[in-house]
């Protein structure tokens, strides 16, 4: 089985406005080479997209054609671990994510190479 992809709200935002848009952006392009992997959101990035969405029903009905993945202890002790042995402390919404994908073995789809360069080649930058 393929290593799933976490997408991080970057993704998931210019996904929405290029397909709402009908225009093929950087999202759209980049979704292809996804294919055949299993596709999950964190809940940090469901909250992050309702907290900017003008209609939330529709918002959430998007994110239901993915895995939503909760947090749990698991995501809370590699955060908190993660958090200490930084040299630069992340956003706490972005140590979330890396604490996420650690946990489910995934790589990170989006575009803050910033936050997300730590994983290597498991951040798929995708603009």
């Amino acid at each position: 089985m393929s290593r799933p992809a976490l997408l991080d709200s970057s993704f998931l935002i210019d996904l929405e406005r290029e397909t709402a848009a009908g225009e093929i952006g950087p999202a759209r392009r980049f979704l292809p080479s996804l294919r055949g992997r299993p596709l999950v959101v964190s809940i940090v990035s469901v909250e992050e997209i309702l907290e900017g969405a003008a209609d939330e029903r529709a918002a959430l009905a998007s994110l239901q054609r993915f895995a939503i993945q909760g947090l749990h202890l698991t995501q809370a002790q590699r955060c908190a671990l993660l958090q200490r042995r930084a040299s630069r402390r992340l956003g706490e919404n972005d140590a979330w994510l890396v604490a996420t994908a650690d946990s489910l073995d995934a790589d990170v789809v989006g575009a803050d190479r910033a936050a997300f360069v730590r994983l290597g080649r498991r951040y798929l930058r995708f603009r």
